[in-house]
């Protein structure tokens, strides 16, 4: 593509950005709310990368960059060897026809005035064919992609007609009609009742499987983040705290607000309900007054008294393919005193 430039990689790379909002605080002034800081993140093709944590915690802005849709104040993404960041005109069609959304709320991101069909075709008026009948083959193979059947009736349909889930599976339907490459899913199941969210992740990770895609799922829920996901990405305050492999990260987690985070996980077994939970108090920082220093140390259980209030940590590497951003975990800790000191501070 013209303007872009070429390199060899990932499908997708996040290369420390950082994304900041000006908001008025007054008639005459702004100021800077910091909902992304210094982000860097690969995603291989075919993998699921989850990004989990509190609302406000950069997450969502974090999903949104990556597709162009909240600027950079600083660093770039890299989309398949191209480097994405300033693009405009031709080449961002081409970009946006590869890199697709699926939003939270089934309900506010399908317009009540327009058939299911007219819906789905709407990419296509865009970026695909200019013959209508080869359009409207491609809806009816979107919409039983993603199991609307019989196609042809739900093509008719309008928003208002569907249940939730199958609303987000219009979603679904509309983001795949395109064939992308890469699917930012923003809590796509929270606000679906819990008999399709299942459904509509199994969905999803069979998509996946056809398709090869690359996936960037965001989410609160860390038992979904666990089976859906190939790596968790634990954020808060607009860092990423941790990144590991799910299974790992869930087992063995390191940082003291994963650990928080897994410990307000509601528990199925009534044997272990009644168990004490280590508790964090407290509430997020406001991401136009950060603290000095890491953002979780006002609140965290382990906090090092003159460091961890003077010093933000870098995300270092502690175990093979498992990083934490932690003074707890010195940079060149051997991985058998990183596991020593986990289990110390839990």
């Amino acid at each position: 593509m013209s303007g872009w430039r070429r390199e060899d990689g990932p499908v997708l790379r996040i290369e420390d950005l950082s994304v900041v909002f000006h908001v008025r605080s007054s008639f005459f002034s702004t100021r800077p709310i910091a909902a992304v800081t210094s982000v860097s993140l690969a995603l291989a093709k075919g993998e699921t990368v989850a990004v989990v944590g509190e609302s406000g915690s950069g997450k969502t802005t974090l999903g949104r960059a990556t597709l162009r849709l909240a600027p950079a104040a600083q660093g770039r993404i890299v989309f398949e060897g191209e480097d994405v960041t300033g693009l405009e005109g031709e080449d961002m069609l081409r970009f946006r026809r590869r890199a697709q959304a699926i939003f939270q709320d089934p309900f506010s991101s399908l317009s009540p005035y327009m058939r299911t069909g007219e819906l789905v075709e709407e990419p296509l008026v865009i970026h695909g064919p200019s013959d209508r009948s080869e359009r409207e083959a491609l809806v009816l193979a979107a919409l039983e992609q993603v199991k609307l059947r019989p196609a042809a009736e739900f093509a008719e349909k309008y928003p208002h007609t569907l249940s939730g889930g199958q609303r987000q599976r219009v979603s679904i339907a509309r983001a795949m009609v395109l064939e992308p490459d890469y699917l930012v899913a923003d809590e796509p199941v929270s606000m679906i009742d819990a008999s399709s969210r299942a459904e509509i992740l199994y969905l999803l990770a069979e998509l996946q499987q056809q398709r090869d895609l690359t996936f960037l799922y965001i989410t609160h829920d860390l038992a979904s983040a666990r089976h859906f996901a190939d790596r968790i990405a634990v954020m808060y305050a607009g860092r990423i705290v941790e990144l590991a492999p799910a299974a790992q990260l869930i087992e063995d987690p390191q940082h003291p607000y994963t650990k928080a985070l897994l410990a307000a996980v509601p528990e199925p077994d009534p044997a272990n309900r009644l168990r004490q939970r280590p508790v964090v108090g407290g509430e997020p920082p406001d991401a136009g007054a950060l603290p000095t220093g890491c953002a979780f140390a006002p609140r965290c259980p382990a906090v090092i008294a003159g460091t961890c209030e003077r010093e933000v940590p870098p995300l270092i590497e502690l175990l093979d393919g498992h990083e934490v951003a932690c003074h707890l975990y010195p940079a060149g800790v051997s991985s058998t005193d990183a596991s020593a000191s986990s289990a110390a501070s839990t």
